[in-house]
């Protein structure tokens, strides 16, 4: 029996590499992590709210001396230190989340102006979270690993026996309340970003996360049920 294109498997660092159809995958990782760097850069040029990572990028941004992209990857590269205690290893699709996201975010922010118009503020926000959740689908789907942040909230969850649901709102309170005493952007496009970016990414991530052969869903399953906890 084939492998459903909808499945993700769950997989270590050395079985993600070995799991086979490695140049598609890496091409969907590069575009998705590039167009998720990109769409943080429209809805930071769109002044009406981000999301709540990057509230707390944009906060930080405004009192260190470095730009948005530098933070988000100094963040990002934090963030992987609390991996340890968690017993979790990041993949390359996780390294490279940490540095792709951050410098085309800076290159978006280059290339893009503020618009002048409420409406076309409102349309960079929109093509921003869409943009943003077709690419999260893309870099999740190449199952090359989880973002740092994703993968902090996972490896909570996993430790602690918390729902994925209480963890990730909790994380994302905490980040947003510190992002916003910083000095970061919070509006309606913090409230649209958390309305519509999971459904979106529920839509988008069967259509594009890469099959993998039968033999590597075994051998990973036994892999992880092997696993100590």
């Amino acid at each position: 029996m084939a492998l459903a294109r909808t499945d993700l498997v769950p997989m270590t660092p050395r079985q993600q590499l070995r799991a086979g159809r490695l140049p598609r995958r890496l091409a969907q990782l590069a575009v998705g992590l590039s167009l998720y760097g990109f769409s943080m850069a429209m809805m930071v040029r769109s002044q009406l709210g981000l999301a709540p990572w990057d509230v707390l990028h944009i906060g930080l941004a405004a009192r260190l001396p470095l730009t948005f992209g530098e933070v988000t990857i100094v963040v990002g590269a934090l963030v992987l230190v609390l991996w340890a205690p968690l017993r979790q290893w990041p993949g390359l699709g996780t390294i490279a989340n940490v540095v792709v996201i951050g410098v085309v975010s800076d290159l978006g922010l280059a290339l893009l102006s503020q618009p002048t118009s409420m409406l076309n503020r409102a349309l960079l926000l929109l093509g921003g979270i869409l943009l943003n959740g077709i690419a999260g689908g893309l870099y999740i789907g190449s199952q090359l690993g989880p973002g740092p942040r994703d993968g902090l909230m996972t490896g909570v969850a996993r430790r602690t026996g918390w729902s994925i649901r209480l963890v990730r709102t909790g994380i994302e309170v905490t980040v947003l309340g510190v992002g916003w005493a910083l000095g970061g952007v919070v509006g309606v496009g913090t409230i649209a970003y958390a309305a519509l970016i999971g459904p979106i990414v529920q839509l988008v991530l069967p259509l594009v996360t890469v099959a993998l052969p039968q033999p590597t869903l075994a051998s990973a399953n036994g892999s992880t049920t092997s696993a100590p906890a």
